[in-house]
């Protein structure tokens, strides 16, 4: 979920030609003591969360943070007493610089579109060369104007008199570089190397495998989601214990015990969960689809792999089975962003057929529901959609996937026996029908088994376990900020002119 390539190549242009770098222009600066704030901000811990929306998962995440820190300042305000608020920032769309940097998401849906050259970049960029040259394209270009956003002010972003008191990371992109800017921001400018003082943590998206990029020593803490990901981050020399191993952060309507307000015991909602497939037929009335045996095929938030002939194909096998059974199906599509495939879709556009059950959707709100209205889930390896149909107790079918990024997301589903990988719309309803044949009432269903291991790999309550310990860590450094304010830097808006590549930059080389 990241745009490795475009950093690279803006690299390799650095490199391979006397390009023109962009630094400030000399503005009049002066340090002054903190202006007085606002009751309000005094009384309310603020976070930064860095992301870029190359994909939904980074900005679902968090938003799924942000939501916890919501629930635990009102459901347990003895533990959590002050508020949290979340400056939520696609730090490479608002601040990037110029092309490629402030367009990584329109770059990435294309990348995501051939898979090929999404591979040979992203193996490029965890070599040590890709690394060295994305490191280097960014501190270079993009330094000051990250800059920019990290010396904001979370509560009113006009402002710069009041920096977030903690940073936090849900992108690969987000690591090495704003460590940097913290420690230049904490040292007075006296090091990029050392000196910071503001806690920065990384919450890994990924799950079953990850880019280097993901990970630096630097940071203090490492959330990931699999024992897969922490071996990773200690092989990226991450010191263990930083390294927090929970699962991943979800959206709210996903979590489980102790991870909402219904003030529900664990016990009670343990059994909710394990007593998922009896509340299915009220799921389906509350959204208005009929009360059958129900596949879910969905293609993310932009629709994306292949979702019309995946649909066309498990459709035409589900009339057949239905046909040759007596039985009755359903099928759910969710589109997504993706008008043109729920336009071909619809059932004016397309012929189902009068034994199965078509219900045609854009974009959705409340997946939660929907998947535990299902039986079977067709999907891309997605790491949010995985996580969120093991919560849900639902059987995948995994579509499709991105290479080395979401390709360890198929064995995480094969290993832990709640799904299977089928690369073409006919496997992909060939399955279909096995799965539904294989499953009976008579003990030993298919289905049933591959529920209940989806909802053994389930990790509910990681979103709030998460913010638990990241709300523990910014009380802390808000209290400390109490009698150790820090300075504020005011600056004239920044102007950048064009000076020769490195100019003024020893430390580059």
């Amino acid at each position: 979920m990241h745009r490795v390539c475009a950093v690279l190549l803006a690299a390799a242009a650095a490199v391979a030609s006397p390009a023109l770098a962009f630094v400030p222009a000399p503005s009049a600066s002066s340090a002054r003591s903190r202006t007085s704030l606002s009751a309000e901000e005094e009384e309310t811990c603020t976070i930064q969360v860095l992301m870029s929306d190359t994909g939904g998962g980074h900005r679902a995440s968090a938003n799924a943070l942000r939501d916890a820190f919501n629930v635990l300042h009102e459901t347990e305000p003895a533990q959590f007493p002050l508020p949290i608020h979340c400056d939520i920032v696609d730090i490479y769309t608002d601040y990037g610089p110029f092309f490629p940097f402030n367009q990584y998401v329109p770059l990435y849906k294309i990348m995501a579109e051939y898979s090929f050259l999404w591979k040979w970049f992203y193996e490029f960029g965890a070599t040590p060369l890709g690394l060295w040259m994305n490191e280097l394209a960014l501190e270079t270009f993009c330094f000051e104007p990250f800059k920019q956003c990290m010396t904001r002010n979370p509560m009113d972003v006009r402002r710069n008199d009041k920096r977030a008191d903690m940073v936090v990371s849900v992108h690969p992109l987000c690591q090495d570089l704003p460590l940097k800017i913290l420690n230049e921001l904490d040292s007075n400018r006296a090091s990029r190397s050392y000196g910071r003082k503001t806690p920065f943590v990384t919450v890994v998206t990924d799950l079953g495998g990850a880019h280097p990029t993901w990970f630096n020593d630097g940071a203090d803490k490492c959330f990931v989601p699999s024992d897969v990901l922490k071996d990773a981050a200690l092989a990226r020399s991450v010191k263990e214990g930083k390294i927090v191993q929970y699962g991943l952060p979800i959206r709210r309507g996903f979590w489980g015990s102790g991870a909402d307000d219904t003030k529900e015991t664990e016990e009670e909602d343990e059994a909710v969960e394990m007593n998922g497939a009896n509340q299915k037929s009220s799921i389906r009335e509350k959204l208005g689809i009929a009360d059958l045996p129900t596949v879910l095929i969905v293609g993310g938030g932009d629709g994306m792999g292949g979702i019309v002939s995946q649909a066309q194909a498990v459709g035409e096998k589900l009339q057949q089975i239905a046909s040759s059974s007596g039985k009755s199906y359903q099928m759910v599509v969710v589109c997504g962003n993706n008008q043109a495939a729920q336009k071909e879709l619809s059932p004016s556009q397309t012929s189902w057929g009068g034994d199965i059950e078509v219900s045609i959707q854009g974009f959705v709100n409340n997946m939660d529901d929907f998947m535990r209205a299902s039986d079977i889930l067709v999907t891309k390896a997605g790491p949010g959609t995985i996580a969120e149909a093991s919560i849900c107790g639902l059987p995948c079918i995994l579509s499709s996937f991105l290479p080395g990024q979401e390709e360890g997301n198929v064995p995480y589903v094969v290993d832990n026996g709640f799904g299977c990988y089928q690369g073409t719309p006919e496997g992909i309803a060939d399955t279909v029908q096995k799965w539904l044949e294989a499953s009976t009432e008579n003990e030993g269903n298919m289905l049933e088994n591959m529920r209940e291991s989806a909802l053994t790999a389930a990790r509910p309550d990681a979103t709030l376990d998460i913010a638990r310990d990241l709300a523990q860590m910014v009380y802390e450094r808000k209290e400390y900020l109490k009698s150790n304010p820090l300075p504020v830097v005011t600056e004239a808006p920044v102007e950048r002119v064009p000076v020769p590549y490195g100019a003024g930059r020893p430390d580059l080389f």
